[in-house]
Parts: C-alpha cells; structure tokens; sequence
C-alpha cells in the first residue's frame, strides 16, 4: 500500500518552513510567555453583527448544500466592489465563491495549468504558492527579487523565466514582504505576462491594509483584463479567516472552468456563511478601515522603535500585516537568527528561509498582537539585534 505520488510532488520533498510557529505552539502550551508575531491572524475576532448575520441565515433554514458558483446576490456584491474599486467593467458571471482565499489559489491553478506545466510565481513567496502549483500537477518555477529593490519583481526576471511557462503568481500588497507593486512594476509585470504569452494570477487579499501609496490591480490596465484572475478574501478585509470565504474575479471562461471543479470538490460554500459576507461587504469601507488601523499603527510602532538601529534595515512597508527586516548585519541567517530569539527572548518570528531563497537573512514580523506587547517585543528584538554584531 502507497500514498498517491501527488502528495510528495506537492510538498516538493523539503520543509514547510513553519518549525518557528510549531516550536512556538509547544513553548505555549508548556505555559511559556512567547511574544508572537508568526502567523497572519488577527488579534480580534470576527465582528459580532457578522456572526449575528451568519446565526440568523442559519436559523432561517439556509444550512442546505450550496451548488454552484456563489448566490448570485453575493456575486452580484463582489462585481460592483470590483469595479468600483478597479474601474474595470466586472459582471457577477466573472465571480466565483470559493471556501477562502486558497481555495480560489487552488482552483485557478487547476483551471489553467495542466500536469507537466509550468507555473511562475515570485521569490519570497507566501508558503502554500509552491505547493499550489504543485498541487495541479504542475512544476513550480520562481522568480527570483532582491532585498536592495524592496523584492519587486522586475520585467526581465519573469521574462528570463518565462520560457514554457502558462501562468504567474503575483501577491500585492505582499505577503511575507509589506511592499505595495507601484504602477511601473505592474505595468512591466502586465508587458512581460503579455509577451510570454502568460495568464496572470493576482492576489489581492491584502488590498484593504494599504498604509502609503496606492493599490493598482493588474487588471486594470490596458489589456489585461482578459488574461488575468483577481483572488479575493474577506479573510484579512473583514476579519474573518475562519468563515473560508474567498472569490475569483475572471474571464468568463475561466470562471466556468472553476465552477466546473467545484462540483467536483467543495460543492461550494454555505449559504449562511454566503449571507454573512453579503452583510460584511455591505458594512463599506469604513469598517474595512477599521479592521485595517491596528496593523497600521503597529506598522508606526515599528518603524520608531527600529529607527536608527545598526543591526536592523526595514524592508519599505506600504501595506499588508507584515513587515520584513533585514538583518544580514548581525552575520546570522534568518533561522539562525530566528532561532536564537525565541530560544533567549521568547520572541517568535519568522525566518526569511521560510518563504523563499530572496529573503535569506531577513525575517518576516506580523503586527498581530496588542500595542503594548508588540512594542515590547519590537524593542527586545531590536536590542537582540545590536547585540549579535560582529
């Protein structure tokens, strides 16, 4: 007896590069204080009039199996959002419900890459886009960034690694870096996925935490419509991780093509959850604002408590929960480094191995715990930091 050859294609045969988080998990259970600023989860939980939406969908019989692409109301809501938000002409038949942000990752690979194919996506990259890729039986390429251009990924990089390629993965605001694509980025990024012939893969779940500059969908620009999938979630927008309530906005076919291998697998999300989402975009932008101002705040806490510091260079942060710093100054990898803080100052981080070979020697810092702790655990580490130089 075997387990099918799928699932170590998917891992790739390495790490998942999650031991800080899992070393983390038994250091607290033991009863062990650990300052942690692994994981994207926010520190507040889903808005009560959400759940009270989500409870009384439930209680009024919607608990049924929900076929399909989505109810068309929500789809309908999701539509507008985007073109408000876009510019771009967007009907609810481009829309497609997915269980989370991951499924509508998951279901676009399957839909455009057959086995065999290549997939692109860029370096550092959000643990699970390899293994997506991966998972349609694809072979996952990356593109490499470098820390000196704030990991922006350049024309001529995709286009060095384009060659067989059908797809490329984009993240903006980025996941594990904080760094928003400015227009030139995405205009080349949309020249080179043109040139090469490419679908574009967009997620945008992070495109409500924007602290400087301006959120552009490659979708908006000229021509790229029709070669691009946007991936949404009201998971980071809306505080609702655990709801698993995602979306693609896409060409008609490939929506059809989603709709196709959902009833296949999820048979698509409940309705309760469906009509709570309905309620939550209905709450504007306001609230998403909201949601959105911890992460900004910490993002100053951060930035004033680092400055200055000889050990440690931050990684510009225009969006996103995260920040990434620098610290190759200290002659530490971001394991080691890593390792040594949660071992000595039960500060837990994640190394920059953990997301890719670009961001070696860097760590990836969540802004998911309460004000007072994350400026104390931003301090210990900045100080952790001056005391590893050579």
């Amino acid at each position: 007896m075997r387990i099918a050859n799928r699932i170590g294609h998917i891992t790739g045969g390495g790490s998942d590069g999650w031991e800080i988080y899992y070393r983390t998990r038994e250091m607290q259970a033991r009863g062990e204080r650990v300052l942690t600023l692994t994981i994207g989860e926010h520190d507040i939980r889903t808005d009560p009039a959400i759940l009270d939406a989500m409870h009384a969908s439930a209680r009024a019989g919607n608990t049924g199996y929900a076929f399909g692409p989505g109810n068309r109301n929500l789809r309908e809501a999701i539509a507008a959002r985007t073109e408000a938000r876009t510019g771009v002409p967007t009907s609810w038949q481009n829309v497609v419900v997915t269980p989370g942000g991951q499924a509508a990752l998951f279901a676009t690979h399957m839909a455009l890459l057959d086995a065999g194919d290549i997939g692109l996506h860029c370096d550092p990259f959000y643990a699970t886009y390899p293994g997506t890729i991966r998972t349609a039986g694809a072979i996952a390429r990356r593109i490499p960034t470098t820390s000196d251009q704030a990991f922006l990924p350049q024309e001529e990089a995709i286009l060095a690694a384009a060659e067989g390629a059908r797809t490329l993965l984009v993240n903006t605001p980025n996941n594990p870096t904080g760094v928003v694509y400015d227009r030139a980025t995405l205009e080349g990024i949309a020249r080179a996925a043109t040139q090469a012939g490419l679908w574009l893969i967009s997620d945008e779940v992070y495109d409500t935490q924007l602290w400087s500059g301006e959120h552009l969908s490659p979708r908006a620009l000229p021509g790229m419509a029709d070669r691009t999938v946007v991936v949404g979630s009201l998971s980071k927008s809306h505080a609702m991780t655990g709801s698993r309530l995602g979306w693609i906005v896409a060409p008609l076919e490939v929506a059809e093509a989603v709709t196709t291998l959902a009833t296949n697998t999820t048979y698509g999300v409940p309705a309760f959850i469906q009509d709570a989402a309905l309620f939550a975009l209905g709450r504007g932008e306001a609230f998403e604002r909201e949601i959105a101002e911890p992460f900004r705040r910490r993002r100053e806490i951060a930035l004033r408590v680092l400055a200055g510091s000889n050990a440690i260079r931050t990684i510009p942060s225009s969006g996103a929960m995260y920040l990434m710093l620098d610290i190759r100054a200290t002659g530490l990898s971001g394991d080691a480094f890593a390792n040594r803080l949660l071992d000595e100052e039960k500060i837990a981080v994640m190394p920059g191995e953990s997301f890719g070979e670009a961001s070696a020697g860097h760590l990836r810092v969540a802004l998911t715990i309460a004000d007072d702790q994350f400026e104390e655990a931003l301090t210990r580490l900045a100080a952790f930091a001056e005391r590893q130089l050579p």
